[in-house]
């Protein structure tokens, strides 16, 4: 399988003797318990719980690494230096741009050379790795579609920031979301909604016989909202949907459409999720 490089992928890297503790008051992640090896997903939320950046971040030396989008590292930076105050932490941008993902027999090959197993992948059944800088020239494209046959979305092409939950794209299944490491910003909202079990928003796999409409197409049964479709690669895609409501479609029989064609929901096998046949089983 190719390795490829993910141009728009930036790095930051957080050092000092507090940086641990630092970022553990303040992310999704629960860092303490990192592997080595291992990259996991994460979020810096609002005040109100939603997803203000999302990155992945892994041990690097004494310090730690974040990779997020290109266009959010700047104000990334902006954001932890806002919460530094008087932390004995550095932040500072990486010197290599970048990122290289490899999956499948070239993963291993990867991980030797420092780089790190993606949690995400791995709980889908998958070693994929990721290594900073460019060291493969694999077409992106191959990298999306295995993502999307994974259930595995991204910020900007299945879900806008400050718009979502965590639990809206999966990241209290894929190890991004701690409720046991105590507060960080928007702690309180993400664990009232996990005691009570109020998450209906949730990402799915759609498939369709032809060629999916293009992104940000609204998904509907009986002419009523469900979702709206996010990366899309011929007939497979990603959206974030109301389970409740298409559990509910799917139950009573009634079609369901991204713009005119017809489409299938299915919840990543991953992560433990069924469709509730109705809104009172939803509320259970």
């Amino acid at each position: 399988m190719p390795a490829v490089f993910l141009k728009d992928r930036s790095l930051l890297f957080v050092s000092g003797a507090e940086a641990q503790s630092f970022l553990q008051n303040l992310i999704t992640t629960d860092i303490s318990s990192l592997e080595p090896d291992e990259a996991r997903p994460g979020a810096l939320l609002t005040p109100q719980g939603k997803i203000l950046f999302d990155f992945m971040i892994w041990q690097d030396g004494d310090g730690y690494m974040i990779e997020t989008d290109a266009g959010q590292r700047d104000s990334l930076l902006k954001r932890l230096t806002m919460y530094k105050l008087r932390a004995a932490i550095t932040l500072a941008p990486s010197t290599e741009e970048g990122v290289t993902v490899c999956w499948g027999e070239d993963a291993e090959g990867v991980r030797d050379s420092q780089g790190v197993r993606d949690s995400r992948f791995a709980k889908a059944g998958l070693t994929l790795t990721r290594r900073a800088g460019r060291h493969g020239d694999g077409k992106e494209a191959l990298y999306d579609a295995l993502r999307i046959s994974h259930g595995i979305v991204s910020s900007g092409s299945d879900f806008a920031l400050q718009d979502a939950f965590p639990h809206d794209v999966l990241m209290d299944f894929n190890g991004g979301l701690s409720f046991r490491k105590g507060c960080y910003v928007g702690q309180e909202v993400v664990s009232r909604m996990q005691h009570r079990g109020t998450a209906r928003r949730r990402v799915v796999t759609v498939s369709a016989a032809t060629a999916l409409p293009g992104t940000g197409t609204e998904i509907t049964a009986a002419g009523k909202p469900v979702g709206t479709l996010g990366s899309v690669e011929g007939g497979t895609g990603l959206a974030i949907v109301r389970i409740d409501r298409a559990g509910a479609a799917m139950a009573a029989g009634t079609p369901l459409l991204a713009g005119e064609t017809p489409v299938s929901l299915t919840l990543p096998a991953w992560s433990g999720l069924v469709f509730p046949a109705s809104a009172d089983e939803a509320s259970a």
